[in-house]
């Protein structure tokens, strides 16, 4: 009955307002990701309009964040057409449209209770593609944020022959990319990932067994 509404600038942000409290209660939130509803935010959050799209994506964050254990079960299940519907808003012409959504990747990703879906994304070379592209997006903050979702990929210890092959390819690129990569609050966690990031890439070899653990960094 809500989420109709939040297609409607003039209704958008109240019944937006209104969404994000019934998804406080679990039960509400679970019922929501299991339905059909659910694909409506793809929708939404990529609408024309800005109150829409902002509104859709905060509750999107809100829906995706807050029930972890509801969230983790629900991702395992519907992991092939959430992610690829979800690549849609990776590779939007909006920046606002990425940088939420990597954003709220990142949260994903780096979330404990997610765990088992975030060894199987960066065993993607296709998301691995998508990420790669975002580090090189013209807004700092989709860098970032880009940034904390590779060094999952390059922390990978049984990383698939494919995603290795890509990387062996692009070495010095990356390497060069990398010795330039900053922030001006960069601090010393972000520079000691970035160095561990550049040797895991600088040690690869194309040998390797399946995809099934990954060597941690922090984030």
């Amino acid at each position: 009955m809500l989420l109709p509404g939040c297609e409607n600038s003039e209704l958008a942000i109240s019944y937006g307002a209104i969404l994000r409290d019934c998804i406080r209660h679990q039960v509400a939130a679970k019922y929501i990701l299991e339905s059909d509803h659910i694909k409506l935010f793809f929708r939404y959050i990529q609408d024309s309009s800005f109150d829409i799209a902002s509104d859709a994506a905060a509750t999107f964050t809100e829906l995706l964040t807050r029930h972890k254990s509801t969230v983790a079960e629900y991702l395992s299940e519907n992991y092939d057409w959430f992610f690829r519907e979800y690549s849609s808003l990776l590779e939007s012409s909006n920046y606002i449209t990425r940088r939420n959504a990597v954003r709220l990747l990142r949260a994903m990703l780096l979330d404990r209770s997610n765990t088992s879906v975030m060894v199987r994304y960066v065993c993607s070379l296709d998301n691995l593609r998508i990420v790669m592209n975002l580090l090189r997006d013209s807004n700092k903050t989709i860098q970032l944020e880009a940034f904390h979702v590779f060094k999952l990929f390059a922390a990978n210890q049984r990383k698939p022959q494919e995603i290795v092959k890509v990387l062996v390819a692009n070495r010095s690129k990356l390497i060069r990319f990398f010795s330039d990569f900053s922030f001006e609050k960069a601090d010393e966690q972000f520079e000691s990932d970035k160095a561990e990031v550049v040797r895991e890439i600088a040690t690869l070899e194309l040998t390797g067994p399946p995809c099934s653990s990954l060597k941690e960094i922090s984030c």
